[in-house]
């Protein structure tokens, strides 16, 4: 997402950072071409209008123009810019009412409704330890309750059963009285859509509200239609009280136009986007990170989350002593990449990561994509146990069967080799050195192997050698370069 935008203020950035020092002008030749990159982003006019002139306003302020980093500077303000426009801080679902709270979904038909519905539960369900029931109120879409039903059997949560006949209105109360006799702590209310917004689809929402008083009422738009989107939101946010919205298909979204202009036009915070078509691709938005998405500063905050959601704890603190130890062979090399694609394979990690635009670049070109983790576990699946434990063993002869059996070249399975032996290096240094704990301590960091440094509690990054760079070497280049001077 904000692939193009991104890219585009990148360059504008990159010319002010090469400079030492800054005149007015070229601050504001620097915003122009921010103004066009939004604008051709498909952010709201009136929106980009106030955020340039707010934002230049700031950067030709003297203490930007006379500091030591001036380009710096522009980007920090721009930064703080962006993340003010989507809406400065988290903003959660409030559920802390007299169960069960009640959260009704409105929107469109075709915006993802019914799916998000379903994400939502599941993630109170999982991550809130929320007991939650879903209820359809579409009678107009055919097999739209059978749709939700069969989600709700997916993620193991309830669903209202479904009576023939009945209208909207009379769902709810059913939904509602059922919610209260059951104990439920959350109550999802899946309204109707139209094709396009009319009064009879406002009527029928109200009705539905009136009667259920719900704590959120959350908007689902599609953000891959862009000013329509906006527009859609902003003729619902003066007929209904929305609490929020929720933008889906945002992994498709280059542009970001409808994030970046939603806030602004509507008021109301962005709480979560959808990013795929799985039933757990629902993110909470975080508009301090978002913006560092945009400007290539990376999510390093999300990306440790995800990280200690994706990683086996058991798997990652084995693999902590085994590194302790200085020892590292082929099967844990193929546990790190399976925990690389759980974690949303090379695009969404390189996507999270500061500076790693060149090899984002690369992926775009076909240079690198997720299927090299495919391959090389490939490799790693067509080799016997003795040759996993011990990669020595894999002479020519061996290496030309390994190749054979996972479909790729002997000099496919060769490059799989060297980057083992270079991470299986890096782990006898950090061994020298006092193993993990000793690595901590020179961070300032401390804790056991399992539990410090490069293995976290939930394990944190611990289990991801060769995930900080990408390089065979698998180590941020400072971490390697302080190795190379421990020699």
């Amino acid at each position: 997402m904000f692939d193009k935008l991104s890219d585009r203020l990148g360059g504008v950035f990159d010319k002010l950072r090469g400079r030492g020092a800054l005149k007015e002008e070229d601050v504001r030749g620097a915003m122009r071409e921010v103004r066009i990159a939004l604008l051709e982003a498909d952010v709201a006019l009136p929106v980009v209008k106030d955020f340039v002139e707010k934002v230049t306003e700031q950067a030709i302020g003297q203490s930007v123009l006379k500091s030591i980093t001036p380009g710096q500077q522009v980007v920090k303000i721009v930064n703080d810019g962006i993340a003010d426009m989507l809406g400065a801080e988290v903003s959660g679902l409030n559920l802390a009412v007299t169960p069960p709270a009640i959260i009704m979904m409105v929107g469109l038909q075709g915006s993802g409704k019914t799916t998000t519905t379903a994400k939502i539960a599941k993630r109170l369900k999982d991550k809130e330890n929320k007991k939650v029931m879903m209820a359809s109120l579409d009678v107009n879409r055919p097999a739209a309750q059978e749709q939700l039903a069969v989600l709700g059997e997916q993620i193991n949560a309830a669903t209202l059963p479904i009576v023939e006949g009945q209208q909207p209105v009379e769902i709810a109360k059913r939904a509602l009285q059922a919610a209260k006799l059951q104990g439920f702590d959350v109550l999802m209310l899946d309204t109707a859509g139209r094709l396009h917004v009319d009064q009879q689809l406002m009527d029928e929402m109200k009705a539905v509200a009136d009667v259920s008083k719900p704590q959120e009422t959350l908007l689902v738009v599609d953000a891959l239609t862009g000013q329509d989107a906006v527009n859609v939101a902003s003729n619902f946010s003066e007929q209904v009280d929305l609490s929020g919205v929720i933008l889906t298909r945002m992994d498709g979204d280059a542009r970001g136009g409808a994030a970046l202009s939603m806030r602004a036009v509507t008021g109301k915070p962005i709480k979560f986007v959808g990013v795929g078509e799985k039933i757990d691709a629902l993110e909470e938005f975080h508009p301090e990170r978002v913006a560092g998405r945009i400007l290539g500063m990376g999510d390093v905050v999300s990306l440790v989350e995800k990280a200690a959601e994706s990683v086996d704890k058991e798997e990652s603190e084995a693999l902590a002593e085994k590194m302790a130890k200085g020892q590292f062979d082929l099967n844990d090399l193929r546990s790190q990449l399976r925990q690389m694609t759980k974690m949303g394979g090379l695009g969404a990690l390189a996507s999270m990561m500061p500076g790693m635009k060149k090899a984002k670049a690369a992926m775009a070109g076909g240079a690198m994509d997720d299927k090299v983790l495919v391959r090389m576990d490939a490799i790693i699946g067509s080799m016997t146990k003795q040759e996993r434990v011990r990669p020595g063993l894999l002479n020519a002869k061996r290496k030309v069967r390994v190749a054979k059996g996972s479909g790729t070249t002997v000099q496919d399975v060769n490059k799989l080799l060297k980057m083992h032996q270079e991470m299986s290096k890096a782990m006898k240094k950090i061994k020298k050195m006092g193993g993990l704990k000793g690595l901590a301590s020179m961070f300032g960091g401390g804790g056991g192997a399992a539990g410090a440094g490069m293995g976290g509690q939930n394990g944190g990054m611990g289990g991801m050698p060769g995930l900080p760079d990408m390089s065979p070497g698998g180590l941020p280049p400072d971490l390697a370069n302080l190795l190379n001077k421990k020699k």
